[in-house]
């Protein structure tokens, strides 16, 4: 059998050009890799606590699912499908709960920063700290023991959750035999960092992000915003800035060439923003308009992932099935 490698995300905003050049242009790229089980998945459970009301969850899971189809997920390649369809999941992080020691979820980095802030603010430690906040890394190891995940890319700052997942396997195993995959983490040593319209990190918390497919006039105006010096149109540029920057993730070699020449020589910022909208759109233009088919024809997406969906619930009750067993409640 091959191994599987596993990869959620969370419906929790329009997904940015952040968000593509960080993580999902790499995830499409290892979707593609014959020797392994993709399985892909939409983390709806996880974003209810980001989440403030119906319509968000519908409207950014409808995007985001949408958005990996744009970008070149193909589902008859990878098990693509919903977190919250798999009901499997939910059975076998209750499960886990009764194996996993409270001490492990205080150490939760997630935790930990809401109990910091608390206290710097003179709060109640856990002020604001619900069960799923708490529980998180729980339901994620769910997420990766249900479908005996071997390899689950992460960054930096997801590797203490995979870390979690591969313990609370490990304590299940030492109670009941071995039953569940022990996972590994397998790290994205290089994850991009793209810079937002001030040159900040892109994120939706500074509002300084471009939606990945925003209308080209609005493309064009967030393009026209980003934030420059005050070197004088003749004079020349650094490269080592946001919209040379920006140039870099859609130019050719050959047109970062000519680009990088035209700012030493002393382009005018108004032309290199111009250059930069025309190369950017496009470059996101084929997978715009895959996106706006997706989002207007969603009935089709639908259909993909109840595809999917099908092959994830026979594994997960095959899976919750040998745990049923071993814990005594299955014959």
């Amino acid at each position: 059998m091959k191994q599987v490698v596993l990869t959620g995300i969370k419906p929790t905003g329009t997904p940015h050009l952040g968000n593509y050049f960080g993580v999902i242009r790499d995830a499409i790229k290892m979707s593609e890799n014959e020797e392994f089980d993709n399985y892909y998945f939409i983390a709806d459970y996880h974003a209810l606590n980001s989440l403030k009301t119906k319509e968000d969850m519908k409207f950014y899971f409808k995007e985001l699912a949408c958005t990996w189809l744009a970008c070149g997920l193909d589902p008859k390649k990878v098990v693509f499908y919903r977190q919250s369809r798999i009901a499997e999941d939910q059975e076998l992080c209750w499960i886990l709960m009764n194996v996993t020691p409270k001490g492990l979820m205080d150490r939760a980095h997630a935790y930990k920063a809401c109990v910091d802030a608390n206290k710097a603010m003179g709060k109640d430690e856990d002020d604001g700290v619900n069960m799923g906040l708490y529980n998180y890394p729980i339901l994620m190891a769910a997420d990766i023991l249900l479908f005996n995940s071997k390899f689950v890319p992460v960054g930096q700052d997801q590797k203490q959750h995979v870390e979690m997942a591969r313990d609370i396997a490990k304590y299940f195993n030492k109670k009941y035999g071995y039953t569940l995959v022990v996972p590994q983490e397998k790290i994205k040593e290089s994850v991009a960092t793209i810079e937002g319209l001030d040159g900040r990190k892109m994120s939706k918390s500074y509002g300084n992000q471009i939606p990945l497919f925003c209308e080209e006039s609005k493309l064009k105006k967030l393009i026209m915003s980003i934030k420059t010096d005050s070197t004088l149109p003749t004079e020349p540029k650094s490269t080592d800035c946001t919209v040379f920057k920006f140039f870099k993730l859609f130019a050719s070699e050959e047109k970062l060439a000519e680009m990088e020449k035209k700012f030493a020589e002393g382009i005018s910022w108004a032309d290199a923003k111009k250059e930069l909208f025309e190369t950017a759109n496009q470059f996101l233009k084929p997978m715009r308009d895959k996106y706006n088919y997706y989002m207007e024809n969603f009935d089709e997406v639908i259909k993909m992932l109840e595809e999917g969906e099908k092959v994830a619930k026979k594994v997960a009750k095959e899976t919750i099935l040998r745990v049923r067993k071993v814990i005594g409640v299955e014959d």
